[in-house]
């Protein structure tokens, strides 16, 4: 494991130190050293600056606050006193050596959703770009029990997914492997959605997630809404209730879901807010405060203060410089 160890330049007295650890997309960590008034921006600069990327509109921080809500660092507040934070892909980009790494991370966590099939496809991609080429001698039959893929990992999905290693992908460099895994992926409907878990207005269980085209609902693997940003006109919430309020068929829609608890919907409103502008936004001028109400004084206020993907598109393609230096780091327990 691989540690590195940095200051905020505000450091003045070791005394003040916090050490915190961030996870990187590939499990491997960084360690370094803040103080209680460091924001949340410096932990993001190093990161970017150990991979030498300058995209950094599409990556954030994540944290898990002691009642195990999680949360986005924001960029402008201090970082909050804790021991571990995550780095993540906060908005779908094209950097795809480190999208590969964040949807292994997402698979192994569960928050891909997918059909048997195609998690059978998924892991044999990350297999073949692992190990490459199956070997009968060098594998034993049980080999596929080795790789963290699943949260659940069944003994018939070990197969399926030995079968197709063994059978489909024979010859694929890694580089390939990986690019195929990302093509499947991308097909899949839940791409790109990181789920939130709630309750629809008939108490059956529902995941909520927003994409580049717009706000989504799924039940198991299965799409049930589609609202695009532009028919979006307002999102809030209400304690343990959320609301999506929009047009759809030419017709007022209002979807009501209800979150485990007052500060999962909060997250859930905030995630929203954020990708909508990030999306639907032309320029970062265009942003403005939302509150969670239907009265802008009552409620939470907020404001996504970054750049807007058609800015972040723009600025990427004018960059010329190597591509950043990513560790490859095996899956193996």
């Amino acid at each position: 494991m691989k540690m590195l160890r940095f200051r905020s330049p505000s450091i003045r007295s070791l005394d003040q130190e916090i050490l915190c650890t961030i996870r990187l997309l590939d499990d491997s960590e960084l360690s370094c050293s803040i103080q209680k008034d460091t924001k949340g921006q410096f932990l993001l600069d190093h990161v970017c600056n150990h991979y030498n990327l300058l995209e950094k509109d599409y990556f954030g921080i994540r944290y898990v606050d002691p009642e195990k809500q999680r949360h986005w660092l924001e960029p402008n507040k201090p970082v909050p006193v804790l021991s571990l934070f995550f780095f993540c892909v906060c908005f779908v980009s094209t950097f795809r050596y480190l999208l590969y790494l964040q949807l292994k991370r997402d698979i192994y966590h569960g928050r891909l959703l997918c059909p048997f099939v195609e998690a059978a496809y998924l892991g044999a991609c990350i297999v073949q770009a692992e190990l490459g080429d199956y070997d009968a001698e060098e594998h034993p039959c049980d080999y596929i029990r080795d790789f963290k893929l699943f949260p659940k990992q069944s003994l018939k999905l070990e197969r399926k997914i030995m079968e197709i290693h063994k059978n489909e992908l024979r010859g694929q460099s890694a580089a390939l492997a990986e690019l195929n895994m990302l093509q499947r992926a991308h097909s899949l409907e839940t791409y790109g959605v990181d789920p939130h878990p709630c309750k629809d207005f008939t108490g059956a269980t529902a995941f909520l997630g927003f994409t580049a085209t717009g706000f989504v609902v799924f039940q198991g693997n299965k799409r049930i809404h589609l609202l695009k940003w532009m028919d979006v006109s307002k999102l809030k919430f209400e304690g343990k209730t959320f609301y999506v309020i929009g047009i759809q068929k030419e017709k007022k829609l209002v979807l009501t879901f209800h979150t485990s608890t007052p500060a999962a919907c909060k997250h859930l409103w905030k995630c929203g807010v954020e990708n909508q502008a990030f999306y639907k936004c032309a320029k970062s001028s265009q942003i403005k405060t939302v509150s969670s109400s239907n009265i802008f004084f009552k409620g939470s206020r907020f404001r996504y203060s970054g750049r807007v993907a058609k800015e972040v598109i723009e600025a990427s393609s004018k960059i010329q410089r190597d591509a950043p230096e990513v560790p490859v780091h095996r899956l193996l327990t």
